[in-house]
């Protein structure tokens, strides 16, 4: 995540998905519980790859693994508010990419919670980490911050 204490803003971004909010991702507590975040980032990334025919999940030869996660909270979405994740690629190396996350609640123009998650491009046989594609890589490129 960006090395600032507080929440970034849309600007920061280069990319959105929307997103909305369902009556199961409440808690007990009346806000959107913490794993429901998670779900917001791979389905704003893993959207935006499959929209592009970038990657095929199920009969492509290599796949995208997840291998760190986090996420920072600053303030609290529920149901039915709708979100709006940005995306941006903080790191791009050669079989790995780092993604930034930033979740906005309706039309706020500050980050509720922000995280990344870093995908390693494998072979979907081997299981072993691939040099990512050459049309793959350029489009990550353009979401570079």
């Amino acid at each position: 995540m960006s090395e600032r204490s507080g929440p970034s803003v849309r600007a920061d971004y280069r990319m959105f998905r929307t997103i909305q909010t369902r009556w199961m991702d409440n808690d007990v507590y009346g806000h959107m519980n913490n794993v429901v975040h998670y779900s917001l980032f791979d389905t704003a990334v893993n959207g935006w790859l499959v929209e592009r025919r970038l990657i095929d999940f199920h009969g492509g030869r290599t796949v995208f693994f997840v291998v760190e996660t986090g996420c920072r909270y600053f303030s609290e979405l529920a149901f039915p508010d709708v979100v709006t994740a940005g995306v941006k690629v903080t790191k791009l190396g050669t079989s790995s990419v780092r993604y930034q996350i930033g979740l906005f609640r309706n039309d706020e123009d500050v980050a509720a919670a922000e995280g990344f998650f870093v995908h390693v491009f494998v072979d979907r046989t081997t299981r072993k980490a691939t040099p990512i594609a050459p049309d793959l890589r350029l489009a990550l490129d353009t979401l570079s911050a």
